[in-house]
């Protein structure tokens, strides 16, 4: 089956630089660079050595930005399936459990493309302004009470009126553990820290980074064209992830009562530490709420403006300043701030 006109069009308009090589970089769309965001030093009381990670500088605001751009390659692959006569019929319709990030990043990229709009599923709780920043770039909004229960996708699928369409929220067919973030992972490790704080909301940027982390960091596999650090230092490296499993948390984006995403547990990053493919002392950690307004001040004073969640790692390297020595490198990860604004343009 040929392409229509306009699936033509589209087709060509979604360019491919590279797989993974640094010189030929294919984010952010139009003014791609390696690294893409941002690393630069802050000043936290207690700390000497303290770096950010500022993903804010994205197109939307936040990391997903990164996981929108993934998502329309995937359209790219449906229309060259589509062109090779391997499919008919119209492209789908994509569905997502969302509060609010990562579905306005996608969609706000999925337009630019003229490719089907996305269908998001909140809870009922979520605050009107997102929902209607994202109904202004024509996401089709759908809630229920996501607290209830761990919804599968073809429940996803029913929710959000989309019977033809494809969940992107819980399907592993996306290869999102390995595909969302992991330029994002990259450029993490390559700036060298002996402490790395990172937000845990979805999950899918700590499974890139473990899954960076086992590639470079074992002995049996080469390196990717990407990486640039010392071994020794990256096995050295703790990696801190900042959660909550308070549902009454500031830290909104953090808190699911259900991750479909998630495939690591406290198993799995055992084996990562006694294989040495990170520091000793790597975790996943709650935070304290309690740190949160000198988390707030501290970065206000320096004119650094996000989001409670992804401030977390602040909330979480604030709780552990007896832990963590004064002088160590640290690298902390800001997952940014959704402009919602853009909206309005």
């Amino acid at each position: 089956m040929t392409l229509s006109k306009e699936e033509k069009l589209i087709l060509q308009s979604i360019q491919v630089a590279s797989h993974n090589d640094p010189l030929k970089p294919e984010f952010p769309v139009g003014e791609a660079s390696f690294p893409a965001s941002q690393t630069y030093q802050i000043e936290v009381p207690g700390f000497s050595n303290v770096w950010i990670k500022d993903e804010s500088s994205n197109p939307t605001g936040t990391h997903k930005d990164r996981m929108a751009r993934e998502i329309v390659v995937t359209y790219k692959d449906f229309l060259l399936a589509k062109e090779a006569g391997l499919t008919q019929g119209p492209l789908p319709q994509m569905s997502i459990i969302s509060s609010g990030s990562a579905a306005f990043a996608i969609q706000y990229l999925l337009r630019q493309y003229g490719l089907p709009n996305l269908k998001a599923l909140v809870d009922y709780r979520t605050e009107q302004l997102i929902v209607d920043a994202m109904e202004q770039i024509w996401v089709e909004v759908f809630t229920t009470d996501l607290s209830k229960k761990l919804l599968w996708p073809q429940e996803i699928l029913q929710l959000t009126n989309n019977p033809s369409g494809i969940d992107i929220t819980s399907s592993d067919a996306l290869d999102p553990a390995t595909r969302f973030y992991d330029r994002l992972a990259y450029e993490i490790i390559n700036n060298n820290p002996q402490w790395c704080f990172i937000p845990f909301g979805t999950g899918a940027l700590y499974e890139n980074v473990l899954n960076v982390l086992k590639l470079e960091a074992s002995f049996h596999t080469g390196h990717d064209p990407r990486y640039t650090w010392d071994l020794n230092a990256l096995r050295q490296c703790h990696f801190m992830w900042a959660s909550t499993n308070n549902p009454n948390t500031q830290a909104t984006k953090l808190y699911s009562p259900h991750l479909p995403f998630v495939h690591y547990d406290d198993q799995w990053l055992r084996f990562y530490k006694k294989a040495w493919f990170c520091g000793s002392k790597s975790n996943v950690n709650p935070i304290q709420e309690s740190f949160l307004s000198k988390a707030v001040s501290i970065l206000s004073w320096q004119g650094i403006s996000i989001e409670p969640s992804a401030a977390a790692w602040l909330w979480l390297l604030l709780q552990m300043r007896s832990e963590v020595p004064r002088n160590d490198k640290i690298l902390i990860v800001s997952t940014g701030n959704t402009k919602y604004e853009l909206a309005k343009s």
